[in-house]
């Protein structure tokens, strides 16, 4: 029998031989960890959902900064569930925020020097009726305002720069956000501050744990008059190419697994910083199939996140991210 002069399984044959050819790689500091920060102290209440995710208050989120600087992992990126909420948001925007006592206290420790803090701007878990946006009522039907909106995300933007963001993330899908919260934070003196951008986030039924970790469902209706349709495509490079024009330093895409060939097509289109956040539901998702057994924990966990890496995100936005970094140590 005549074999054929090219063999590929040659460049499998050893660990350390699939090492030096390997093409797309993993490290700790492409990986940015999810933080969700409540009032109180020494609070530490796990989200049922999702194993292993907490409800923190600030002295317990600086043990995980320490804890993720050691690691070697990217940054975090910090949601907040207030004392209270209410129709406009205040808690969003507020100097003495959840979010902002936080970013403060977490400025302080030695982890900072480390960690990229970024802070998620949205309104969603601030609004007494859960959506992301100021709440127009016109008779039995309710509509989510953009331009008002929009002047409250700046303001919140503005805030958590002050309070020691060191990027901020608008995560609302609100049209000309971007613009607005550029031009808040080159007014107030934070023309350094990045923003990066949930520029196609998409309406997915793998929100549905996030929801309960940051207590922001909708309390009528859904997010589709605002999050882009899953079935888009094309529209979505619209949504990035207009961030962009904007002023957005970097984008995000969410959800992930789901998304692949988004990431990949705005990899092949635009030469920016381009992060994808594996979201509550697929990293819940992967959880229960671990606790029945029915997947390899370590290798499922490792193949999802080199799947978002090989399709072109630079960083991944990650529930398994410590998980994962002391495994890449």
């Amino acid at each position: 029998m005549e074999y054929p002069v090219t063999r590929l399984r040659r460049l499998r044959r050893t660990e350390a031989m699939r090492n030096l050819v390997r093409e797309t790689h993993l490290e700790p500091g492409a990986l940015i960890y999810p933080l969700f920060i409540c009032p109180g102290e020494g609070i530490r209440k796990e989200i049922a959902p999702m194993p292993g995710v907490f409800n923190l208050s600030v002295d317990e989120a600086l043990k995980e900064a320490e804890a993720a600087a050691l690691l070697g992992i990217g940054g975090l990126l910090l949601f907040g569930l207030p004392e209270s909420k209410d129709e406009q948001a205040t808690g969003a925007w507020d100097e003495d925020g959840i979010v902002q006592r936080g970013l403060r206290a977490l400025k302080q420790s030695s982890a900072a020097k480390k960690l990229v803090l970024i802070a998620d701007v949205c309104l969603c878990e601030y609004t007494s009726h859960g959506h992301c946006g100021i709440v127009k009522q016109d008779g039995d039907d309710n509509e989510i305002e953009n331009d008002t909106s929009v002047r409250l995300l700046a303001r919140t933007a503005a805030s958590l720069a002050r309070a020691g963001a060191d990027i901020v993330a608008p995560s609302d899908m609100m049209d000309g956000r971007v613009a607005a919260i550029r031009d808040e934070l080159d007014e107030v003196g934070y023309d350094q501050t990045p923003i990066l951008s949930y520029a196609s986030k998409f309406a997915s039924a793998f929100y549905g744990p996030f929801r309960e970790a940051a207590d922001s469902a909708p309390q009528f209706g859904d997010r589709r008059s605002y999050q882009m349709d899953g079935a888009n495509l094309r529209e979505a490079m619209r949504e990035i190419d207009l961030d962009l024009g904007e002023g957005a330093d970097m984008i995000l895409m969410k959800p992930a697994l789901p998304y692949l060939d988004v990431i990949r097509a705005a990899r092949e289109r635009f030469d920016v910083p381009i992060g994808a956040y594996q979201v509550s539901g697929e990293y819940s998702m992967l959880q229960a199939a671990f606790a029945k057994g029915w997947l390899d924990r370590e290798r499922a966990m490792m193949e999802s996140l080199l799947s978002i890496r090989r399709a072109g995100a630079g960083f991944i936005v990650t529930y398994f991210a410590k998980d994962a970094a002391k495994l890449l140590a």
